[in-house]
């Protein structure tokens, strides 16, 4: 019997909602074929770059605009900062009538305002801004999400240069690092899809993993280079070490 098998015998099958990416190179690296709705879900930027904080801000965007348009509900997005560029998160399907933003005076206020709304149930989503999360405050957002089934992705900013948001412990369900990659070359000139390398520090259930992806498009979709081969793990390989 294989190491597969085994690993299915001991693993009980899923029994909450999964929101797929709709990528299978990339679901299929997730322990339940994509995120589970009711838990709360970290990312951060591998860097304190603007273009690195941009790619981490449109990945959740595009997790969820897809939960918007299947529940017909809008997204709460809570910020200590007023600093939400809307035509940005356009570019990931997340038009401005389907946001209802909040802007809490802190880190302890913006918990409070997301326990809130996941209990109420009004927002199909809720994306939080935050420096510094307690264990004890992401245990609270996982049994609120999980409860109401409605998923909470929470974008952890660098505090420091030199500090990893993610190494502090977290209750999550999963930890992503997110960065810019290139884009791939074009024949004309112009600017090709943008495209991200997502690193899961951690998910429930599975391994880490790292994946070159296309940013999302209009819809909110990643999708997987057509030509991976040895030259995409070259491009990762680069990206991580530039940003180390």
């Amino acid at each position: 019997m294989g190491i597969d098998a085994l690993r299915a015998m001991a693993t009980p099958l899923a029994d909450f909602r999964i929101m797929p990416f709709g990528a299978e190179a990339l679901d299929a690296r997730l322990a339940s074929g994509g995120l589970r709705a009711g838990a709360l879900h970290e990312a951060t930027a591998l860097t304190c770059s603007l273009v690195d904080d941009a790619a981490a801000t449109l990945f959740f965007a595009g997790i969820a605009v897809r939960e918007a348009r299947l529940a017909s509900a809008p997204v709460l997005w809570v910020s200590c900062r007023n600093d939400l560029y809307a035509p940005g998160l356009e570019q990931a399907g997340l038009a401005s009538a389907d946001v209802i933003h909040a802007q809490p005076r802190d880190d302890a206020a913006l918990l409070a305002v997301v326990e809130d709304a996941v209990r109420d149930g009004t927002p199909a989503a809720v994306v939080a801004e935050a420096s510094k999360v307690s264990m004890v405050a992401t245990r609270r957002l996982q049994f609120a999400a999980a409860e109401a089934d409605m998923p909470v992705l929470l974008l952890r900013r660098h505090r420091g240069r030199d500090r990893d948001p993610l190494c502090e412990p977290s209750a999550a369900w999963t930890r992503w690092r997110i960065a810019s990659a290139p884009s791939e070359r074009l024949g004309v000139a112009g600017v090709g899809r943008p495209r991200w390398l997502v690193e899961l520090a951690r998910q429930r259930g599975g391994e880490g993993f790292s994946l070159i992806v296309e940013g999302c498009d209009a819809t909110g979709r990643l999708a997987v280079p057509a030509v991976p081969g040895h030259r995409t793990a070259e491009t990762a390989g680069s990206v991580r070490r530039a940003a180390a």
